[in-house]
């Protein structure tokens, strides 16, 4: 499968999983999968590794997923996502995104 290498969704975007229906928006973001085997492996699915993975905080719930490039498509809503840490990572939101903050959770450094 030929997947695009370059980062198509920046943090503070909408988007939604192509597979499993949920919304959210983009934290933050790896080149590659950064997950373990073990993690990876487990998945549902297996999307290509060399792709970007970004970190998305899901709406209406207090989950965050890991998920590829592939899984992910633009949310066209301009409607904000409730999220317990949206406002430990993002400022505000705006025409339809979020800005992102300065904050340093866990060892992310935003």
């Amino acid at each position: 499968m030929e997947v695009d290498r370059n980062p198509q969704f920046a943090p503070g975007t909408l988007v939604r999983h192509r597979q499993y229906g949920y919304r959210g928006v983009v934290v933050d973001f790896d080149m590659t999968c950064m997950a373990e085997e073990t993690w990876y492996y487990r998945n549902q699915s297996q999307p290509p590794r060399n792709q970007p993975w970004y970190h998305v905080l899901v709406d209406g719930s207090p989950a965050t997923t890991y998920a590829a490039q592939t899984n992910l498509e633009a949310d066209d809503s301009t409607q904000p996502i409730e999220h317990p840490l949206a406002d430990t990572f993002f400022t505000h939101f705006a025409d339809g995104r979020y800005e992102r903050s300065d904050a340093r959770i866990r060892g992310w450094e935003l």
